[in-house]
Order: structure tokens, then C-alpha cells, then sequence
């Protein structure tokens, strides 16, 4: 049964490897040992983006990703949905020099993360962040 899906709001991307990504995802929460229900990456616009922030954050900025836990307190399986500015992958591709392929992991595995409980708003946190987007990175490109 399939437990990752792909949508898109008011922008398109083109991903290419859509099930291997899946399947990468998957062993995310495997490999964390976190229980995967079902995950919806919803691929939107910089404007569609800040409004969620605006609304379900109070946070009045761009973003590239929000993620929201919808995992019942009763089960222990995660349900997320996880909201991505196509437009703010582009830029940080460019701005960090990354080729587009990668960045576009680099920001899915995050939101995976997140839902498997790592944070990122300490520096401790963060370091420790990256290093999992760059382990699932080499793994999903190397397998």
C-alpha cells in the first residue's frame, strides 16, 4: 500500500525518480524506527506558502517547508503533511550552489525528519539535521 503521494497546489514540479524518492522516504522512517501511516508533500508557491505560515504559524515570512504532525495521539503510526515553496527550492539551489536534484531531497528527507522528531531551530539541532539529510541524500543517490 502506498504511503507517500505527491500533490501540487498552484506549481507544478517535475520529479523525476517519483517512487524510488517514495521508496527513500519509507526507509526514513525505517531506519528511524518510526512507525509511517501516510505523508502528503504538497508542492506549492512562495505566496501559498506564506500564507499557511501567516495563518497556522503566525510566522510572517518565506519559507521553504512547513510540516505538520496530523499522527492521532493514539496511534504510532505518523500522518503528516508537509508544504513545500518550489519557488524557494530554486533560489536556495542557486544560492548554495547545489545541483536542483539534490536540493529538492535535501528539503523532502527534511520535512520526512522532522516528522520522525528531529528539530532544527537550535544550532546543536541543526548540525545534527543536516547530517541526516546528507546520509539519506547519499543514500538515496547511491542505491
Amino acid at each position: 500500500m502506498q504511503k507517500v503521494f505527491f500533490h501540487y497546489a498552484d506549481r507544478n514540479l517535475s520529479i523525476k525518480e517519483k517512487k524510488s524518492i517514495h521508496q527513500s522516504i519509507e526507509y526514513i522512517f525505517q531506519n528511524e524506527n518510526k512507525p509511517l501511516e501516510r505523508i502528503d508533500y504538497i508542492f506549492c508557491s512562495d505566496d501559498y506558502l506564506l500564507e499557511i505560515n501567516k495563518t497556522y504559524l503566525q510566522h510572517d515570512f518565506y519559507t521553504d517547508i512547513v510540516t505538520f504532525d496530523l499522527s492521532n495521539e493514539d496511534s504510532k503510526e505518523t500522518i503528516g503533511e508537509i508544504y513545500i515553496s518550489i519557488d524557494r527550492i530554486i533560489d536556495n539551489a542557486k544560492k548554495l550552489h547545489q545541483p536542483l536534484f539534490n536540493e529538492k531531497l535535501r528539503v523532502i528527507f527534511h520535512g520526512a525528519l522532522h516528522l520522525c522528531g528531529y528539530l532544527d531551530k537550535k544550532e546543536v539541532d541543526e548540525k545534527l539535521m543536516r547530517l541526516k539529510e546528507d546520509f539519506y541524500i547519499q543514500y538515496h543517490l547511491n542505491k
